[in-house]
């Protein structure tokens, strides 16, 4: 009887001990499904965040904030254009964003859609998520 709980402390030490093994990924993708989720990466990763856009109304996606800078960086942002034959005249695509994941912790990355001119309409769209550097 006493063998059989010894092993079974063991088998329920090593499980746990595979489970915290379990490294985070080197790059995670998300979209505007993931707004106020939590995902995690492992360090020296990238996060790529795409989001739907539309250049031609005047509204770009901001990046408001990263809480904790010394944990996330942005490395790039582009607007890729919809690929179409002919181009359609008005048609959305996509920003995307590109950050580097510098060391272990926990930040809040917070963005707005908006016109980002003197007057422009401001933040009617926002996407926030919580990043877990691992």
């Amino acid at each position: 009887m006493k063998s059989k709980i010894i092993l079974t402390c063991a088998i329920a030490a090593i499980s746990l001990s595979l489970v915290a093994c379990v490294a985070a990924p080197k790059q995670v993708s998300v979209d505007a499904s993931y707004a106020g989720k939590e995902v995690e990466i492992a360090v020296d990763g990238s996060l790529i965040v795409t989001l739907e856009s539309n250049a031609t109304t005047g509204f770009q996606w901001q990046l408001v904030e990263i809480t904790d800078q010394t944990v996330l960086e942005e490395v790039g942002h582009e607007y890729v254009a919809p690929e179409s034959e002919p181009p359609l005249m008005g048609a959305g695509g996509e920003e995307v964003w590109t950050f580097k994941a510098l060391k272990k912790g926990t930040t809040e990355l917070s963005m707005e859609y908006s016109q980002p001119w003197e007057g422009g309409t401001k933040a009617t769209e926002t996407f926030g998520l919580t990043i877990v550097v691992k």
